[in-house]
């Protein structure tokens, strides 16, 4: 879609403050909303970029800004006046006239939403080609939404066909979707398919499984086009993919709008300082009323890239209904509303994804329900929960409140570095004299605690006497200064175990 059409659609009244008259006939093919300080991390070029006025840089990040926009191919910049009311600052205008960038206003009237809602058709009717693919491209202009692309869709190649997200939630379909273990078989195939379209089986029967959002800077942050029958050389299939990831984009600008009050609602809640009737209006701002019964879920991911935490809790938590997202200094937050299930659902959606993460780690905590007066508590509880997570083996984790023993709890909310300089100021010295001797006084103490104290216990489970036990037990005390015979020392112990786990 040529720049020149979006600027000249009345409607919208967008003004252009900096680029000549070959600027307006750049082509784009997408339109991304930033609600982040650095969206670059989620551009593939070729996107016209809308950023409200807060979330603009200062005068003297305005260059490096535009400068990493333009390295991400974006086409154009629009700046929204939506949120202050007022001009776009002299500075960005300069920055992106020296850089060469595209820039136009949005006046305060006019949503980003209403400008994407008003490009999608045009880029569908594009994305058609020259035969048209009418059907199609009207389902999209009508406003019908992803239901009616899929009828239009399933009509045209013949056949059913679902959006599943990677997790293999559906999203939508136009028959009985299939159950919920071939679901997952499906989206795992996609998820770690070399080559896309993908054909493979269901009960002996031939599927075509496509990517439905092929912008995705993660394919677990994609949905799959499932379509009944071999449809891999089908231009017509591919083009239907194409105009579900077009909706898909569409979906994704709502949702972040919607999650834009959630940053602001869990900072009030985790500063301990807001009036309840402050958090309360936050959460009535977030999409919430003031009774629900809401969990807490805390995610994060390490060695992904940045920016998948927030995308993976979204699609996680996608079958238990509306969520809000929001990232809080780097720890990434969600609410959504109790079910009795959640955590079972987590874990199923976390299994599917697992093979695909490579090597990034994902944890998941999920407090238990909470109504606004505990929120502070569950979001705390939920950043614990994912801790605990985050310390078990394996690739990807999910740890819920309801089934953590209470005192794990306040291991996992202990700090990282104190964690680390307690286990070492215990342990060290037996660590130590077990390197330099080749004993094993640190696996005998960690039998001992888990036989609670008992030297019977101990030494058949060690195949010792109790004697030679006996004499360890003693060396251990004089290493560490503590006795294990001893409650208190024991606990000091048991605690040092399992802040600095031997490697």
């Amino acid at each position: 879609m040529r720049l020149a059409t979006l600027l000249d659609t009345p409607e919208l009244g967008l003004t252009l403050l900096v680029g000549t008259a070959d600027a307006r006939d750049r082509e784009f093919d997408r339109v991304f909303t930033a609600t982040l300080a650095d969206p670059t991390r989620y551009l593939l070029g070729g996107e016209v970029v809308l950023v409200g006025m807060r979330w603009l840089p200062g005068p003297g990040d305005a260059g490096p800004f535009v400068a990493a926009l333009v390295e991400a191919g974006v086409v154009a910049l629009g700046a929204g006046t939506a949120e202050v009311d007022g001009p776009v600052p002299e500075y960005m205008i300069d920055a992106c006239r020296r850089a060469g960038l595209p820039l136009f206003e949005v006046p305060v009237s006019v949503s980003f939403a209403t400008v994407t809602e008003r490009v999608i058709p045009e880029l569908a009717a594009e994305r058609a080609g020259p035969d048209g693919h009418k059907r199609l491209v009207a389902a999209v202009t009508g406003g019908g939404g992803l239901a009616a692309l899929l009828a239009a869709g399933g009509e045209e190649l013949g056949a059913a066909c679902w959006v599943l997200s990677a997790t293999g939630h559906v999203v939508a379909g136009t028959a009985q979707p299939p159950d919920a273990g071939v679901r997952a078989s499906l989206a795992g195939r996609f998820l770690l398919a070399g080559r896309l379209p993908l054909v493979t089986s269901v009960a002996g029967e031939p599927v075509t499984v496509l990517a439905a959002s092929s912008r995705a800077a993660h394919r677990v942050a994609s949905w799959l086009l499932v379509v009944e029958g071999d449809h891999a050389r089908s231009e017509l299939a591919a083009e239907f993919a194409s105009l579900v990831g077009l909706e898909r984009s569409r979906l994704d600008d709502a949702r972040r709008f919607a999650d834009r009050a959630a940053a602001p609602l869990l900072r009030l809640v985790l500063s301990g300082e807001a009036r309840q009737a402050e958090v309360t209006s936050a959460l009535v701002a977030a999409g919430f009323s003031a009774d629900d019964r809401l969990l807490a879920v805390s995610a994060g991911v390490r060695g992904g890239g940045p920016g998948l935490a927030p995308v993976l809790a979204g699609e996680l938590l996608a079958p238990a209904g509306p969520a809000v997202v929001g990232t809080v200094d780097g720890e990434v937050f969600a609410l959504v509303h109790a079910t009795d299930a959640l955590a079972e659902r987590v874990r199923e959606a976390v299994r599917v994804v697992e093979p695909a993460l490579g090597s990034a780690r994902l944890a998941v905590g999920i407090s238990q329900p909470s109504d606004a007066q505990g929120l502070r508590a569950a979001v705390q509880e939920s950043r614990h929960a994912r801790t605990l997570a985050e310390l078990a083996p394996g690739r990807a984790n999910v740890v819920a409140g309801s089934e953590v023993a209470s005192h794990l709890l306040l291991l996992a909310a202990v700090p990282d570095e104190l964690r680390r300089s307690f286990g070492a100021r215990v342990l060290g010295p037996l660590r130590d004299y077990d390197n330099a001797h080749r004993s094993d006084l640190e696996q005998t103490l960690k039998a001992f605690l888990e036989h609670s104290g008992s030297w019977t216990q101990t030494a058949a489970a060690l195949h010792l006497h109790v004697n030679t036990l006996r004499y360890r037990i003693n060396r251990i005390s004089e290493l560490t200064g503590r006795d294990p015979g001893r409650f208190a020392d024991r606990v000091d112990l048991y605690l040092a175990a399992c802040f600095a786990p031997s490697t």
